[in-house]
């Protein structure tokens, strides 16, 4: 019977997933929709929840309860992937040699095949004053969004977001559709820098100030201290300070790879290196998701990764599948502003921008003028099927 433990695990399963986000979870599905009836553990350091990620930035405008974000609880996972489940429980080591994986309080686990699902953490490239830590806060998990929406309480509060990039923008403008002042601090001098060249970076800045989003762009962060009562105050390489309740640091995320190190596995700073079957350099591990580097391309979208999890289901079991990313563009959830982007993999020789106003298509041309990426806003968001057939693919 499938099962749902903390603290608790079987000392040996077919098939062992460590991570259940969208990629861990992904992969089970597709192996048992393949009819693949082996064996699957999934290990997962927080609650387990099933719920989709991208809902998290959006569920302050529509005032959405975490638990209504959570699809299924960690038991009736399991239950729908005849699996075991186990929750809140930390892997500590692997040990590739005898194929186990050691957990918190020296319990083991075997596996005959070994995923690793474990996504990305977020960075925060500054220290906080532990006075204030408390009030500084990430959202990268279904948990991190119970800790901030607890934090925010009831009533309207005032947010200073760290990070011009996707994260930061779809939660300033998710926030401040829920009905909170939002402050948005960053050292680039256009929004999503990233994903925009700068004319379609002003324009997603200029519907944001006219929505009543301030943006202190060009400027780092001196200082993070309380101050005049209950006030989180930021200090500015300017002078200029922003006040406010509460911190959400959006400064960008990285691999969790330190786990595939210490075992022996290559990485890079991009993730765990693997192939286009996604196995890594032991032939019984592979690893997908925000923690893979597939042959150089780490793809931190939605797309990519199912993408993934559909190949590497085929490949474990029994036909061998070579991922493929296509020209999947990436949807960015401002509404204030809709934005699609397909950011160049190579620097453009040139961005032919058109349009006006909130309306603007930019299109990443090599030196011989083909499209190499596009972005877009506002009406132009139409055109993402056109250039997305025209666009080529990631990782053919």
């Amino acid at each position: 019977m499938p099962a749902t433990q903390t603290q608790k695990t079987s000392s040996h399963a077919a098939l062992v997933i460590v991570g259940t986000g969208m990629a861990g979870v992904g992969l089970a599905r597709a192996l048992r929709r393949l009819g693949d009836q082996r064996s699957i553990t999934l290990v997962s350091a927080d609650s387990g929840d099933d719920y989709s990620k991208p809902l998290l930035s959006t569920g302050f405008a529509k005032g959405l309860m975490p638990d209504k974000l959570a699809q299924r609880s960690a038991t009736e996972l399991g239950e729908e992937l005849n699996a075991q489940v186990v929750t809140h429980t930390q892997v500590n080591a692997l040990d590739v040699d005898n194929q186990t994986i050691l957990l918190e309080e020296g319990q083991v686990l075997g596996y005959d095949t070994l995923v690793l699902a474990t996504g990305a953490a977020p960075r925060v490239p500054f220290s906080i004053d532990p006075n204030v830590a408390p009030r500084c806060f990430t959202i990268n998990d279904l948990d991190d969004y119970r800790r901030f929406h607890t934090a925010l309480g009831h009533g309207p509060a005032r947010v200073a977001i760290i990070g011009a990039g996707l994260v930061g923008c779809e939660f300033a403008n998710d926030l401040h559709a829920g009905g909170h002042q939002v402050s948005v601090v960053a050292p680039e001098r256009s929004l999503l820098p990233r994903l925009l060249p700068p004319p379609l970076g002003n324009a997603l800045g200029d519907a944001f100030s006219e929505a009543g989003i301030h943006l202190h762009l060009g400027r780092s962060i001196d200082s993070i201290a309380a101050e005049s009562g209950e006030d989180i105050v930021l200090r500015l390489d300017n002078g200029d300070t922003v006040s406010a309740d509460l911190v959400l640091m959006a400064t960008g995320l990285a691999p969790r790879t330190a786990l595939a190190e210490s075992a022996g596995l290559s990485v890079s700073p991009s993730g765990i290196a693997v192939d286009r079957q996604l196995r890594t350099s032991h032939p019984n591990i592979f690893a997908l998701g925000d923690a893979a580097c597939v042959e150089g391309v780490n793809a931190m979208y939605v797309q990519p990764l199912q993408a993934s999890a559909k190949a590497l289901a085929a490949t474990l079991s029994g036909s061998s599948t070579p991922v493929s990313f296509g020209a999947w563009p990436v949807v960015v959830k401002t509404p204030l502003l809709p934005v699609v982007a397909y950011p160049p993999t190579t620097t453009p020789e040139r961005w032919r921008i058109e349009g006006e106003g909130g309306d603007i298509s930019a299109l990443a041309e090599n030196k011989d003028g083909r499209l190499i990426g596009f972005a877009l806003t506002g009406g132009c968001v139409r055109r993402k099927v056109e250039l997305s057939r025209a666009a080529p693919a990631l990782l053919g």
